[in-house]
């Protein structure tokens, strides 16, 4: 599915003893999760649920989720985990009390497929063979096809001038009801802007300005663009009128571009990071020819670096300056700020970048050796810092590190002209390697995005899902683990009279593959890490992807 250009890793920078921490947790026994990976039933009316312990009655929204649901359809099964159609969740709060409801985005992916009961539309991982109804003739054409993207908007829950939307990863969204979860109006980017995709992790301003990058692709190459879309729509059907492009910044390698989940937003600056995970356009358009999935264009390339680009949000200037690191793979960023002519830049980072391999589904549902081996021999994701100097100029002086942060060990060394080498700093201790690294990073979004802070959240794996929930301060870890559940990415809601910066409290879905229906909403109290109570379910829900609260 992945592929690598070396047989081996480099490690510079790195001593044995850290690299071996970092990637080799070795555990044995791990349980089978094959049923967090299975279809279910939609629900569309809301259910009550049951509440064990005490939800604070100033809790009132809903928490929204977003991930697969359908995994197959009649005799034709999905590969990858990302591939499976997206089901919308709702847990509404209100008084104390919790209601549950689910429904399929009616993408018009999923209605194909409903419509003939077989995969008509390709996803990232499994290619749609030709329809056997078809005659010959037709069905040999349709392979030289340019495959379609998929509007499968599976990923997460965003938001655009006050409407909520789900999104994937190509050019399609859908704008949906956050009360009902009933589908509304498909958005097509390509209508807006020049671009060919859209990450489903956008940043915004407190004042509703939104940010947001998506690859194009012409005759000059590829191209990395930093969008804009403005804050308030001008009549009530606008969805991304007004969006433009703020900056395009060309690839390394045009040829190659790389591939992004998401970026990192500070005050100032758009950070896009250009890391080794390669994707070879030419293969993906011709994938279907093949029989191959579009996933077959993606590769691993741990010769090259992975480079960090400045955006200037108000001019949409490219800093000249462009910051070098050793080759790493990052899914999500946690915070970025500036302070002291410097800025922090916090994400969750892995030393290969051959993760996607691992949630295959039938790896997923693999149990018994198989299953531990697969773990295994997978890279975790740790939180790391690196520090970024904004003042360097052609007098900047070379083999000095212009870190100056007295309590950082993260270094900054000019090389060249408008080349920086930076080395990370780890935002974790020893004992996070016990927990098998984190992933699905949240903040206090509202108050601490782009700013100082100390506060961050997120899933230990110690499996291929996250099996535990963690407060990282700055100063010190908590933890919320229970053997054989699964809790989802956490999402913070502040408390209304918030003084500090974690008066709230931690939201997460937790499944269980051992018992039936017995799904649950977990609420703690985010400064103390007490459970303050849990809402069951009594339905079956799969691991899924994103959240976030609504209103949001």
């Amino acid at each position: 599915l992945f592929n690598s250009d070396t047989e081996g890793d480099d490690f510079s920078g790195f001593s044995p003893k850290e690299v071996n921490k970092c990637n080799q947790l070795e555990l044995k026994g791990l349980e089978s999760i094959a049923p967090l990976v299975r279809s279910v039933e939609e629900t569309p009316e809301p259910i009550s649920t049951e509440v064990r312990g005490t939800i604070p009655t100033w809790i009132r929204g809903s928490l929204l989720r977003n991930g697969p649901g359908k995994f197959e359809f009649g005799n034709q099964h999905y590969n990858h985990w990302f591939d499976g159609m997206a089901m919308l969740h709702q847990f509404k709060i209100e008084d104390g009390k919790v209601t549950y409801r689910s429904r399929f985005l009616q993408s018009d992916a999923y209605k194909k497929n409903s419509a003939r009961d077989r995969i008509m539309v390709s996803e990232f991982g499994t290619v749609a063979m030709p329809d056997p109804c078809k005659n010959f003739f037709m069905r040999f054409l349709s392979r030289f096809e340019i495959p379609e993207a998929t509007d499968n908007a599976s990923v997460s829950f965003v938001k655009y001038k006050g409407d909520c939307f789900v999104s994937t990863e190509t050019n399609y969204m859908y704008r949906v009801d956050p009360e009902s979860l009933e589908t509304r109006d498909k958005v097509d980017w390509t209508k807006f802007i020049a671009v060919n995709t859209a990450t489903a992790h956008p940043h915004t301003e407190p004042d509703g300005t939104t940010y947001n990058m998506g690859n194009s692709y012409g005759r000059k190459g590829a191209l990395y663009n930093i969008i804009k879309v403005p804050p308030k729509k001008n009549n009530p059907e606008e969805t991304l009128e007004g969006a433009e492009v703020l900056c395009s910044i060309v690839p390394v390698d045009k040829a190659r571009p790389s591939y992004f989940h998401s970026f990192a937003m500070s005050e100032n600056y758009v950070v896009f990071i250009e890391q080794p995970i390669k994707m070879d356009p030419l293969k993906i358009i011709t994938a279907k020819k093949r029989g191959e999935s579009i996933c077959e264009g993606f590769y691993w390339d741990p010769k090259q670096d992975t480079v960090f680009h400045l955006v200037d949000k108000h001019t949409g200037q490219t800093n000249s300056v462009k910051f070098h690191t050793k080759a790493l793979s990052v899914f999500h960023q946690i915070n970025a700020y500036e302070e002291d002519g410097f800025l922090m830049l916090d994400m969750c980072c892995s030393d290969n970048g051959v993760a996607l391999n691992n949630y295959l589904i039938q790896n997923l549902r693999k149990s018994g050796k198989a299953l531990d081996q697969v773990y295994n021999t997978m890279y975790k994701a740790f939180p790391r810092r690196f520090v970024l100097p904004l003042n360097v100029t052609n007098d900047t002086p070379t083999g000095v590190n212009l870190n100056t942060r007295p309590t950082s060990s993260a270094t900054s060394f000019k090389t060249a002209k408008d080349k920086v080498v930076c080395q990370f700093e780890a935002l974790h201790g020893e004992d996070l390697y016990e927990y098998g690294g984190l992933e699905f990073p949240q903040i206090n979004y509202s108050k601490f995005n782009t700013r100082p802070y100390r506060y961050f959240y997120g899933c230990g794996f110690r499996h291929l899902v996250g099996d535990s929930i963690l407060k990282i301060d700055l100063e010190g870890k908590k933890v919320w683990y229970q053997k054989g559940l699964f809790p989802s990415e956490p999402v913070f809601v502040p408390s209304p009279d918030a003084v500090e910066e974690d008066d709230g409290v931690i939201l997460s879905v937790v499944v269980t593959p051992t018992e039936d229906k017995r799904t649950f909403l977990l609420v703690l109290n985010a400064r103390t890490w007490e459970e303050l109570g849990r809402a069951e379910v009594p339905v079956n829900v799969p691991y899924g992807f994103h959240g976030t609260q609504s209103p949001f």
